[in-house]
């Protein structure tokens, strides 16, 4: 019965010394470690500001492409009319 219960003893000693060495090591974050996490968290915001400059391009480029092929299809639209009043001029 004895040796049970300083085993017992042992082991939850034991235990206990094993969860406090765990929990002491996962205790926080290093200076190096907060560092880090901030140089992160400036990259993703500049990352952020970056594709929203892109998207703002992309949606002028976009306007500007709509803008051109309206003008073509007035064009081809005034080509097609001088085309047919020409045909219509005696010859």
């Amino acid at each position: 019965m004895n040796i049970t219960k300083s085993l017992k003893t042992t082991v939850v000693i034991g235990s206990l010394a094993l969860a406090t060495i765990f929990l002491s090591g996962c205790g926080g974050l290093s200076e190096a470690q907060i560092a880090e996490l901030d140089a992160l968290r400036i990259e993703v915001k500049s990352l952020e500001a970056e594709a929203n400059s892109l998207k703002d391009q992309r949606a002028k480029l976009e306007k500007d492409i709509q803008d051109i092929n309206r003008k073509m299809a007035e064009c081809e639209k005034q080509k097609e009319e001088t085309r047919v009043n020409l045909e219509k001029l005696p010859q």
